[in-house]
């Protein structure tokens, strides 16, 4: 539906539901339609929005939250005209999914690659309890009390996240939304296949250390869909424990002792993820993926020795010598050139390319995060990243540890 077009058909429907503020439980926008540009809120790229009904001071509302790569934004909307202006500009966006539920039905709305939408309505059986609370309890994807929470030390014996653990639980927590916005789009524009029982979406964590991510993203996924989880890491211990772990959890998971260049594995992942890898150990992981030609990768690098030395070591190109003078702009600065020189390599090497803040850096400084999905036939501008990477080596005088892992030669 055009942004100018008054809604009809199945839209009409749709509209009507979300509007009808005395039956509407919650409705959800996700998903990018085929060809189209992402879906966006006041400005901002979004990749899902959730609609609400809530009561307030002021009379009751239609709450709209988008989510974003990072975060959710929050906004209260009069029932009236300004909510049916506000209705109106979400339904003329590209998403490609709906989903209503109401007091009586629920209503499902796919668009097709032609753009036309496929309604399918179903009855809702017994009574649904209505919540209009401004204040409710926040909606979190791993509650406090699950036992996988509970198994890695992160929430004590009465389901309750130790104060010294909030850091981490947030971590986990933000990580486990982002990979779900991230599998979720990749699997509805068909870059990620749809996993089966036979054969279940295969993630490996390279670098999993005591695999609190790799636990936290297989109890989240196994909700949702067939996973297969492999952890690799260079410790015996830490196989060991995650093991034990695994077993005391009911989990059927993999954890293979071995470096992340030499890691083997019986089949190809279909999801790679390498969360703080240290140092090159990122780029080590990244080359897997690459090799494995991965659908969708996640790597959240950990310390940037590598071309911070090279930097010490070496010429700063005019005129930027400020960025490299004192200590602490060299270092931020390399953080910066090694992500972006990474990224830049992903989309020469055929992947779309996100750089992301996952969680807040009062959490954790180690916030970065680098996305990127596989694209059939190569990313747009494969050819331009080729030049921006050879362009950057130039300038700055370094050779980045994944370069040297793809071009051995060169």
């Amino acid at each position: 539906m055009s942004a100018d077009a008054a809604p009809s058909g199945e839209w009409a429907r749709v509209r009507a539901a979300v509007l009808d503020a005395d039956s509407l439980v919650r409705a959800l926008a996700s998903g990018r339609r085929k060809g189209q540009p992402a879906p966006e809120v006041d400005g901002r790229e979004v990749r899902r929005v959730e609609v609400r009904v809530v009561d307030l001071k002021g009379g009751r509302h239609l709450q709209v939250t988008s989510y974003d790569a990072t975060q959710a934004h929050t906004a209260n909307h009069l029932v009236g005209p300004a909510a049916e202006a506000a209705v109106d500009a979400l339904l003329a966006q590209p998403f490609a999914n709906w989903h209503v539920d109401t007091a009586t039905e629920t209503l499902q709305v796919r668009v097709t690659k032609k753009g036309a939408p496929m309604l399918h309505a179903s009855d809702r059986a017994g009574d649904v309890e209505l919540t209009r609370d401004h204040d409710r309890p926040k909606d979190r994807l791993l509650a406090e009390d699950h036992p996988v929470l509970q198994a890695l030390g992160i929430s004590d014996a009465q389901g309750r996240v130790k104060p010294t653990r909030q850091a981490k639980y947030r971590q986990v927590e933000e990580f486990v939304r982002l990979l779900d916005a991230s599998l979720t789009e990749a699997i509805e524009q068909g870059h990620v296949r749809t996993p089966t029982a036979d054969d279940p979406l295969r993630i490996v964590d390279l670098g999993c250390g005591n695999a609190y991510l790799t636990f936290a993203a297989h109890s989240f996924l196994s909700d949702r869909m067939p996973v297969r989880m492999t952890g690799v890491d260079v410790k015996q211990q830490s196989a060991d424990h995650n093991s034990a772990v695994a077993a005391g959890l009911g989990i059927d998971a993999d954890f293979v002792v071995g470096s992340i260049a030499g890691a083997t594995l019986d089949r190809r992942p279909d999801v790679v993820l390498a969360l703080h890898a240290c140092d090159t150990a990122t780029d080590d992981a990244l080359a897997r993926a690459l090799e494995w030609e991965a659908a969708l990768v996640l790597a959240a690098p950990c310390c940037h020795h590598d071309i911070a030395s090279q930097l010490r070591a070496g010429e700063t190109p005019a005129p930027y010598a400020m960025l490299t003078r004192h200590g602490i702009l060299r270092e931020r600065f390399a953080d910066t050139l090694t992500d972006a020189l990474r990224a830049t390599l992903l989309r020469r090497e055929g992947y779309r390319v996100d750089v992301v803040e996952f969680v807040e850096s009062a959490h954790t400084p180690r916030n970065t995060l680098l996305r990127a999905v596989r694209t059939p036939g190569g990313a747009t501008g494969a050819g331009a990243a080729a030049q921006e990477y050879d362009d950057l080596l130039a300038a700055w005088g370094v050779r980045p540890k994944l370069g040297e892992l793809l071009n051995p030669t060169s």
